[in-house]
């Protein structure tokens, strides 16, 4: 199995934090994560990272796992599955972090730190004046009992930093290959808070190693603390808490505008808006996907069977990634055209009834749909652009959008409509083509080809010049209908 451990067994993690949206770049970690599991054959651990109670809510750990399963991603362990590793919130794993520290300062790994907010800024500028380092100084590095019981006395108190070694660390990035970080660059750091809270530096590695999680692959803005944490984790090794040390494959940033990493504070990276708009998580995904990686040299289209079948870290590139939303847009549309039209009308329902369609639920007529569904699959890039694409079927008269009118309704439009009205009247309405057929003719009586002569007629019936295919539209609303359509709008233009 490609990237494999010895043995062939592969266990990744996915290991949000609950705090507000999910993040699209969240979705593209997910999703990697899954996708290797998936094409290994191995395991996906569903970990939630609730340790910040100032941040993290129960709604929004709701929301995870609502999207989770909207994106069609399914764990192997987790909330709602269990596992060999419950609980998989942090939250309700306090003991275990409780109980590693304990062990980690016993051992000497780990020590308490006393010095105030106050004394580590004034280190660290002096130390930035002075052209070195300015991470921790080691200032509480070998404090003697005496020292510790002086600093009590004055009642301060201290967190917890993990001993760095004083020699550099090399790791093989699964994504970038061989790396090597100089001690001086990664210095003793905090693991466990004043009040006893234990932090992310501690907890992400400690669970990693409890579920035995074999491979990390994780946002390239976290590379910076692997040294730390293979640090760490030979330290649990030697205490028996972990049996060995992860592979390490960090991803490339997601861009947004002005080549910034594309945060959340961003509008397009939140996973509602897309959903909201009428992505479909094939489609989403698909283009997700591409964001640091590549299905071949000359197709960018493909299912999410197919990616898991070829995804290899191997094809996973370490140069930043731009979100395009054209592209991801486009990429949608093709999967909406790949699926069957039943599921494609199924698919459009949620925007055809209330609150997102603006007629009446009495006046929806599903046979109607049902007839204009094939043609609407061919025109729209996102499901929520049903609503105005059909709507003229379904209102009592179309909406018009004024810059449409003024567009279509040249000097001699009422002519051309007139003539237009005579041929559709006499046409056979069985058929799309006789109503195409009468609308040629009323132009070519007017000297005009076919283009120029339906725009009239377009925008009279449907209020807009974009849409449908308008012969298949016509013969759909009917003839009554449309006839009532082409007068209302010859009044219109003779008012």
């Amino acid at each position: 199995m490609a990237n494999a451990t010895p043995d062939g067994t592969v266990r990744v993690r996915f290991c949000p934090s609950p705090t507000g949206n999910p993040h699209v770049g969240l979705v593209r970690t997910a999703l990697f994560n899954w996708a290797y599991a998936r094409h290994n054959g191995g395991t996906l651990v569903f970990r939630i990272e609730d340790t910040d109670a100032a941040r993290d809510s129960e709604e929004s750990y709701e929301q995870l796992l609502d999207s989770m399963r909207w994106l069609g991603f399914d764990w192997d362990e987790g909330p709602e599955v269990g596992g060999p590793h419950a609980p998989y919130r942090q939250s309700q794993r306090m003991d275990v972090y409780r109980d590693v520290a304990e062990k980690l300062v016993a051992s000497g790994h780990a020590y308490p730190c006393y010095c105030t907010t106050e004394e580590l800024d004034a280190r660290r500028e002096a130390a930035r004046a002075a052209g070195k380092p300015s991470g921790y100084d080691g200032a509480c590095r070998d404090l003697t009992a005496e020292q510790k019981q002086a600093y009590e006395a004055e009642g301060r108190s201290h967190i917890v930093r993990f001993r760095m070694p004083d020699e550099a660390t090399t790791f093989t990035d699964l994504v970038r290959g061989e790396i090597t970080v100089q001690a001086e660059n990664v210095t003793d750091y905090g693991i466990v808070r004043a009040n006893g809270a234990p932090l992310y530096t501690l907890v992400n590695p400690v669970d990693d190693a409890l579920m035995e999680i074999t491979h990390v692959l994780r946002g390239e803005d976290l590379l910076s603390s692997t040294p730390r944490q293979i640090a760490l984790y030979k330290a649990l090794i030697g205490l028996g808490v972990a049996k060995t040390i992860p592979q390490f494959g960090h991803l490339p940033y997601v861009m947004g505008e002005g080549n910034k990493k594309l945060s959340k504070r961003d509008p397009q990276a939140s996973l509602n808006l897309y959903r909201e708009r009428g992505f479909l998580p094939e489609g989403l995904l698909n283009y997700l996907s591409l964001l640091g990686w590549s299905f071949s040299a000359d197709q960018d289209v493909f299912t999410i069977d197919e990616m898991v079948a070829k995804f290899d870290l191997a094809d996973v590139n370490s140069n930043p990634a731009r979100f395009d939303l054209k592209k991801a847009e486009a990429i949608n549309a093709d999967h909406i055209r790949m699926l069957d039209v039943k599921a494609f009308a199924a698919a459009c329902e949620p925007w055809l009834r209330a609150p997102h369609a603006p007629w009446a639920a009495e006046d929806f007529d599903a046979a109607v749909w049902e007839a204009i569904a094939p043609h609407a699959q061919t025109r729209i890039k996102v499901l929520s652009e049903i609503t105005d694409n059909v709507d003229f079927l379904f209102l009592p008269e179309p909406v018009f959008d004024e810059a449409s009118w003024t567009k279509a309704m040249k000097e001699g439009s009422d002519a051309l409509l007139r003539t237009a009205r005579e041929k559709l009247e006499a046409a056979d309405w069985s058929s799309a083509d006789s109503l195409k057929e009468a609308v040629l003719a009323a132009g070519e009586a007017h000297g005009l080809k076919l283009g120029k002569a339906q725009a009239p007629v377009r925008v009279a019936v449907t209020g807009r010049t974009i849409g449908l295919p308008l012969f298949e539209s016509l013969e759909i609303l009917g003839k009554d209908a449309t006839l009532a359509r082409v007068d209302a709008a010859l009044a219109k233009l003779t008012a």
